[in-house]
């Protein structure tokens, strides 16, 4: 996250946006001497229904209190959704605070016991998805799905990991604009700061993504993986926050063909359920 990131939360985020609407997605003649990607600042403003010059505050930070009216319309312009339109209101509202005082993030006792008991691919993550705890069979799916390892570095650097996600460009999409979101105004926080310039340094799409500004919350859905032994699993994935950690569950429909391969990968040992097959037989 550059400087003027943290320093303009509104006025980044405003800016971003405009560049990914076209001319011809508000009406307007694209023209052949655009100099700019997107719309130009004068053109949000006018179809937003604000002076140039106001707008133009607004991205340089200098008037950090529009009303909701003005950002309901700016919205529209910049063809933000329901989630993205909340966000944007919620960078308007944020005000100066004192530094907080950070908890160490720890999984509870109970949390770890309920990893245990679960017989379904489970573990938590923190607020940079960060693994904080697994149960076997989360490492017998991957093993970068053990404390230690961090979700969105693994998506973004490891071959392995790309190679696992059947749908690795939405999958890194996602994860991305999850992590803006879970950022939200805490852009000071030593762990986010220590992430972000880690993967700026190494990966060209986080640099490209998180220019992007996208945010979404990475909730539960259904995602079909490539797991080096047992092939194809076609899985559920659920999410249920417990204080301000995440639990993530996979899981196959019932009587399934990937319901019987996590049978069989719970029945491998750790170490075998990991390699190629090639290695396994070996």
């Amino acid at each position: 996250m550059s400087d003027d990131d943290r320093a303009n939360l509104l006025g980044s985020y405003l800016r971003a946006r405009r560049a990914l609407v076209t001319p011809e997605q508000v009406g307007l003649p694209a023209g052949a001497n655009r100099r700019v990607p997107g719309l130009r600042r004068e053109e949000v403003a006018m179809l937003a229904g604000i002076s140039a010059d106001y707008y133009l505050r607004l991205e340089r930070g200098r008037d950090k209190n529009p009303s909701p009216q003005v950002l309901e319309s700016l919205a529209r312009v910049l063809h933000l959704d329901e989630f993205e339109q909340e966000y944007l209101l919620g960078l308007a509202a944020s005000r100066p605070r004192p530094p907080r005082r950070r908890k160490p993030e720890r999984v509870p006792a109970r949390l770890h016991q309920l990893l245990a008991s679960v017989q379904v691919p489970a573990f938590v993550e923190g607020r940079a998805f960060d693994v904080l705890a697994s149960n076997r069979l989360a490492v017998a799916l991957s093993p970068r799905l053990q404390p230690g390892y961090n979700r969105l570095r693994s998506l973004l650097l490891d071959p392995e990991e790309q190679a696992f996600q059947q749908d690795r460009t939405r999958s890194t999409e996602g994860f991305i604009a999850a992590f803006r979101k879970s950022i939200g105004d805490d852009i000071d926080n030593p762990r986010f700061v220590e992430l972000v310039g880690e993967l700026a340094l190494s990966s060209e799409r986080f640099r490209t993504l998180c220019a992007r500004h996208d945010v979404r919350s990475l909730e539960g859905g259904t995602t079909t993986v490539n797991h080096p032994v047992v092939g194809e699993l076609r899985l559920h994935r659920d999410k249920l926050p417990v204080d301000d950690l995440l639990l993530v569950l996979y899981y196959a429909d019932q009587g399934s063909e990937s319901d019987e391969k996590l049978r069989l990968l719970a029945s491998m040992p750790v170490g075998q359920a990991v390699l190629s097959p090639s290695a396994a037989a070996s």
